[in-house]
């Protein structure tokens, strides 16, 4: 396999993390035009300090009909993402959330993949935004969530791992 020289911009998590991001995407990219937003936005920038869990973050997405129940993927490593509810202008930082996603060990809030199960929780979302923009909303926020570049210039994820 020929590489290209090009070395992508990830932050250190496991390989199976990475991909989830890649996959997440693509689904994201998809459905891009399906959901129209409402004038109301509901933020969630309080589950960006980190200090929430995997199940407690999406079960509340859930109670509160922000978010569909039922996954559009589950990765082989068991990480769920979930897309908000039809007519939902979900934001986090004043960033549109395309989706949201998460896994957390022996949670049967979240369906099962393929393969092997990712061995720490994770939880984030899947924003509008260059990483650049995203990484400095967060800081001058206060979060301790990571930023990762998933389409330059156009989307990127907000992740915590508990």
């Amino acid at each position: 396999m020929r590489s290209s020289g090009i070395k992508p911009n990830v932050f250190p998590v496991d390989a199976m993390k990475n991909s989830l991001l890649i996959h997440l995407i693509s689904a994201v990219v998809l459905s891009a035009g399906v959901f129209p937003t409402s004038g109301f936005a509901s933020t969630i920038d309080e589950q960006f300090a980190c200090k929430s869990n995997a199940h407690t973050f999406i079960a509340n997405l859930i109670n509160s009909h922000l978010i569909d129940p039922t996954p559009i993927r589950v990765e082989a490593n068991s990480v769920n993402a979930f897309r908000p509810t039809h007519g939902t202008n979900l934001t986090v930082y004043g960033l549109r959330v395309r989706a949201v996603f998460g896994y957390q060990p022996g949670d049967p809030t979240f369906r099962h993949g393929n393969g092997k199960t990712s061995s720490s929780p994770i939880y984030g979302a899947v924003v509008f935004g260059s990483s650049e923009s995203v990484e400095a909303q967060l800081r001058q926020a206060g979060s301790t969530a990571v930023v990762q570049q998933v389409i330059p210039m156009m989307l990127s994820a907000i992740v915590c791992e508990t």
